[in-house]
């Protein structure tokens, strides 16, 4: 099954409730269907006759005989005219369609459309700029579902294009990658992936188990470890974060390593103590090699909706964030939200996910990301 494929099938929540919103868009301000102008002839024998018209009696038939059938004057037996063949015309082809309901897009229709995209946690700055994209030249004209999703999908592919791009591979080594994110957003799951996808391509890797709290997480990143051939540098539970990058970063650079991978501890972005330790990772790092970390990811879980926003503002403060990656997109009907951050942001987006197997986290494509989030086949 292709990446796309499982992106529209699993983001059905977010498409369907995009899809719902503009059935009910069009069908609220329908326009009726005219009537035709062809009309029936009326049928001669059951028309009413008018008050004080004589009565007309029907035909009869002709009252005179058959003629016989002889030998030298054989009769053919009576049969119905047959009419002639003819092919449906356009119009009678059209008629036989089904016609899709049509409104006009005006104020009224645009305010619910955005309406719909804000339900969808697209935000309210981003929903209105893309109405009033979708709304210049076509203001007033007819518009079906099936025109406004084009119309959406067009508009959001626009937003989002500037933005996907792949996670970009230096010369230098180790090339240094800093995970960081909110408790439960995937971040663990994200490394390995990552780690499993470079190493396929030829990469050497190192990942870092910087989440020193939290034995699950050392755990997690061992068996992707494992499944992909990347060896996973440990400390005790409890160390210090900082300290065990550090240490990191001096056995990838004498392996001569690609790429290391540090993971971090899940945070809240409320919480200013938390917030500082990851400062005080950067600046360790930043000791041994003043250009690292080369980048610093951000993993977003699709389902906190507009929270993520605030998420990216104050990483960014701390962690100065350089890309971003959207996970858990198959489980929420808030998917939009990846719209607002690319039209708030600017920041590349590197890879979305939709699911826990490894080819289920991919690079962002941002006309397949618009079609799945709309529905389109």
């Amino acid at each position: 099954m292709s990446f796309f494929k499982k992106l529209k099938d699993r983001m059905f929540k977010s498409a369907s409730k995009i899809d719902e919103g503009l059935e009910a868009i069009i069908e609220d301000g329908a326009a009726e269907p005219e009537a035709s102008n062809l009309t029936a002839a009326p049928d001669p024998v059951l028309a009413p006759v008018p008050q004080g018209a004589p009565a007309v009696e029907p035909a009869r038939p002709d009252p005179s005989p058959m003629p016989k059938a002889t030998l030298d004057n054989p009769i053919a037996p009576l049969s119905a005219p047959q009419p002639p063949v003819t092919k449906p015309g356009l119009i009678g082809r059209l008629m036989g369609r089904t016609v899709e309901p049509r409104r006009a897009l005006d104020d009224d229709m645009l305010e619910q459309l955005e309406e719909v995209l804000i339900a969808a946690d697209m935000g309210v700055d981003t929903a209105l700029r893309v109405t009033a994209n979708m709304a210049e030249g076509r203001y007033g004209k007819m518009m079906s579902v099936s025109d406004i999703k084009g119309l959406l999908a067009q508009e959001i592919t626009r937003v989002m294009e500037p933005v996907a791009r792949p996670l970009p591979i230096y010369p230098k080594k180790p090339q240094v990658v800093l995970i960081v994110g909110v408790n439960g957003s995937g971040k663990t799951t994200t490394i390995g992936k990552l780690a499993s996808q470079f190493k396929a391509a030829g990469k050497s890797v190192v990942i870092a188990a910087g989440d020193t709290f939290r034995a699950a997480a050392v755990e997690q990143l061992q068996i992707w470890g494992d499944r992909a051939g990347v060896p996973v540098l440990t400390a005790p539970e409890g160390s210090d974060p900082a300290a065990l990058a550090y240490d990191a970063m001096v056995r990838a650079e004498a392996d001569g390593v690609d790429l290391l991978m540090i993971d971090t501890a899940g945070r809240l972005q409320n919480r200013a103590d938390l917030m500082e330790e990851l400062a005080k990772i950067v600046r360790v790092i930043r000791k041994r090699d003043p250009d690292a970390p080369h980048n610093t990811l951000l993993v977003l879980d699709a389902t906190t909706g507009q929270n993520a926003l605030n998420q990216v503002e104050m990483f960014q403060k701390m962690a100065d964030v350089s890309g971003l990656v959207m996970t858990k997109l198959d489980g929420t009907a808030k998917g939009g939200v990846l719209v607002a951050l690319a039209d708030r942001f600017g920041l590349p987006i590197h890879a979305i996910g939709v699911g826990e197997q490894i080819d289920d986290l991919q690079p962002f494509d941002p006309e397949d990301f618009a079609k799945a989030l709309v529905g389109i086949a």
